[in-house]
C-alpha cells in the first residue's frame, strides 16, 4: 500500500506540473504579484440582499476547496479567511476556451481570484456568478481529502500550514487565541499597567526553577542564556519607579514535553507596586471570567467532559491542608526519605538531589492537582520552593503565594514579592546549596538583582500566567501543541540505509 501511495503521489505531481506548463503556454501567470479583492466571503453573506439588488460586481480571492463539473456548468467553493462562498461558472457566459481551461487546469488547492455578481440558486445557495477568474497560485501538492484527510495530531502539528489550509476550525481556534491576547492587553492597560519588553538573551538566568538553554555571543565571547522568566528584570523596573508593568513574551525552559509543557512557551508576567497577593486573586478571577464571557459567551465553559464555572470568587485551599486531605495524613513534618518513598509510590519520578519542597510538590502534582477541576486557589506554599516570595505574615515556613488550578492543571502563579535584599541573598544562597548537591533547576545568585533590591523595591505583588494553558482552557484543547502554531516536535525517525 505504501508503494502504491507513493506512486499515486508522483503521478499527481506530474499531472500538476503538466497543467502548470500548459497554463503558462496559454498566457496565465501562475504566481502573480497581487489581486484587487473588493470583498470577502463574509462581506458577501452579510450584504447579499443589497448587493444582489443593485447588481454590484465583487471580486473575491481565496483557495478553491472543492470543484464539481456538470458538463457546461461548474460549481466550486472558494474559501478565504472569513469563510467560504459557492462559485457558479457557465461555459456560455465565460466562453468555451476560458471555461475549459478552468475545468481542465484548475483544481482544488489552487488560489483563485473570481469576479462576478451574487445571486441565489434555485436550491437557495448564495453564489457568485463568475464572469472572470484569475489563477493566483498553483498548488503543486494536493490538500488532504476533506473527510479522511489530515487527522493525525502529530502530522497536523508538524505540517501546520497543511492543517490550517485543510481545517477551517483550526484557523478559528488560533484566531480566538489572538483575540484573547488583545483582550488581555486591554485588561491590564485599563488598570494602569504599562506593557514593556525585557531581554530574551540574558547573561544570567533566573526567576524560575528550571534549566536554561545555553548559547554564545561570539562578538562578546560570552555565554548567554535564553530567559526562563521575565521576573527579575520586571522587578528592576519596579525599583526604578514604573510601579505597574506587564510583559507578554516567549519563555524557554530546557525541560521535557507533555500535554501542558513545551520548551518554548508564552508567558504573561505582571507586577504592581504597593499590592500583595491578596490584591492579585480578584484580578485573576476577573480576568478569567471576562475572557470567558468575551470568547465563549459566558462564564460557564466546557472543557472535555467537564462543565467549569469561572464565576468569582474561587475557593482558597492552604497548600499543606490540601496535601493532608489528599494524602490522609499531615506531611508537613515528614522526613525527606519518607516523602521520597511516598512520591515514588504515587508514580512520581524522584531525583535524589531534591529537597523536601520539591518532594512535596511532586506528591501534590499526583494527589491534589488532578482533582482541582473547578477554579481553585492553592495558597501559601512551602518557603523552600518559593525563593522569590515573601514570608507569610501568619504561617511560619510558608510564603504568600498562590497558584490557581482549573481542569486539573496550574494556570498561574503569584507572590507577595520578597523585597528584603538580605533575606533574598539568604534564599539565593540556599538555592546555590541545592545546586551544589545536584539540583540543576535551583536558582542562581544574581548580584545585580540584589543590588537593585538594595536601591529599594516597594511592597509588590507579581503574577505569571501561562498564555498557552489559558488558550487550552478557552478553546477546549487537551494538548498544548493544539494551541501552538509551531510546537516543538521530536525529530522524525530516519529510515535505516
Amino acid at each position: 500500500m505504501e508503494e502504491q501511495g507513493t506512486g499515486t503521489a508522483e503521478r499527481m505531481r506530474r499531472e500538476k506540473e503538466q497543467k502548470l506548463v500548459r497554463l503558462r503556454e496559454l498566457g496565465h501567470a501562475p504566481y502573480p504579484y497581487g489581486y484587487a479583492r473588493s470583498a470577502t466571503a463574509a462581506d458577501c453573506i452579510a450584504s447579499a440582499e443589497a448587493w444582489i439588488g443593485e447588481g454590484r460586481e465583487v471580486a473575491l480571492a481565496g483557495r478553491l476547496m472543492s470543484q464539481r463539473v456538470m458538463g457546461k456548468t461548474s460549481f466550486g467553493r472558494l474559501e478565504d479567511r472569513s469563510g467560504s462562498l459557492q462559485l457558479f461558472l457557465r461555459q456560455d457566459e465565460l466562453g468555451e476556451e476560458n471555461y475549459q481551461q478552468f475545468v481542465k487546469l484548475i483544481e482544488p488547492g489552487d488560489h483563485l481570484g473570481a469576479r462576478g455578481r451574487l445571486f441565489v440558486t434555485r436550491t437557495g445557495e448564495l453564489s457568485l456568478r463568475v464572469e472572470a477568474w484569475t489563477l493566483l497560485a498553483k498548488a503543486m501538492l494536493p490538500l488532504p481529502e476533506k473527510y479522511h484527510g489530515l487527522t493525525d495530531p502529530e502530522l497536523r502539528a508538524r505540517q501546520r500550514y497543511l492543517d490550517l489550509a485543510a481545517n477551517t476550525e483550526v484557523r478559528r481556534h488560533f484566531e480566538k487565541r489572538s483575540q484573547m491576547l488583545s483582550l488581555i492587553r486591554a485588561f491590564f492597560a485599563e488598570r494602569g499597567f504599562l506593557e514593556v519588553e525585557t531581554p530574551v538573551l540574558q547573561p544570567l538566568y533566573g526567576g524560575a526553577t528550571a534549566r536554561p538553554f545555553v548559547t554564545r555571543h561570539n562578538a562578546l565571547d560570552s555565554q548567554l542564556y535564553l530567559r526562563i522568566a521575565d521576573e527579575l528584570y520586571l522587578k528592576r523596573l519596579i525599583v526604578g519607579g514604573m510601579e505597574r508593568v506587564f510583559e507578554i513574551g516567549k519563555i524557554f525552559r530546557n525541560e521535557g514535553m507533555d500535554r501542558t509543557h513545551n520548551p518554548e512557551f508564552t508567558m504573561l508576567e505582571a507586577y504592581a507596586a504597593y499590592w500583595d497577593y491578596h490584591d492579585l486573586m480578584p484580578l485573576v478571577e476577573t480576568l478569567y471570567h471576562d475572557l470567558a464571557v468575551a470568547l465563549c459567551g459566558g462564564p460557564v465553559i466546557r472543557y472535555g467532559e467537564h462543565t467549569i464555572d469561572l464565576t468569582p470568587p474561587w475557593p482558597r485551599l492552604d497548600y499543606y491542608a490540601a496535601l493532608a486531605e489528599a494524602a490522609g495524613r499531615d506531611l508537613r513534618e515528614l522526613p525527606a526519605a519518607e516523602l521520597a518513598a511516598l512520591a515514588e509510590a504515587k508514580g512520581a519520578a524522584v531525583d535524589p538531589a531534591w529537597g523536601r519542597g520539591k518532594l512535596l510538590d511532586a506528591i501534590a502534582s499526583r494527589l491534589v492537582e488532578p482533582a482541582l477541576i473547578q477554579p481553585t486557589f492553592i495558597v501559601d506554599h512551602p518557603k523552600d520552593i518559593s525563593p522569590l516570595a515573601k514570608d507569610h505574615r501568619d504561617k511560619p515556613g510558608q510564603v504568600e503565594r498562590f497558584e490557581p488550578f482549573i481542569a486539573g492543571f496550574e494556570v498561574a502563579n503569584a507572590f507577595s514579592e520578597l523585597n528584603d535584599p538580605a533575606e533574598q541573598r539568604r534564599r539565593f544562597e540556599a538555592q546555590m546549596g541545592l545546586r551544589a548537591k545536584g539540583d540543576d533547576e535551583a536558582q542562581v545568585l544574581d548580584e545585580d538583582f540584589l543590588r537593585a533590591l538594595e536601591v529599594g523595591m516597594p511592597p509588590t505583588a507579581g503574577l505569571g500566567i501561562g498564555i498557552d494553558r489559558l488558550a487550552m482552557l478557552l478553546t477546549d484543547s487537551h494538548h498544548i501543541r493544539e494551541v501552538l502554531l509551531f510546537p516543538m516536535m521530536r525529530p522524525m525517525t530516519q529510515p535505516e540505509a
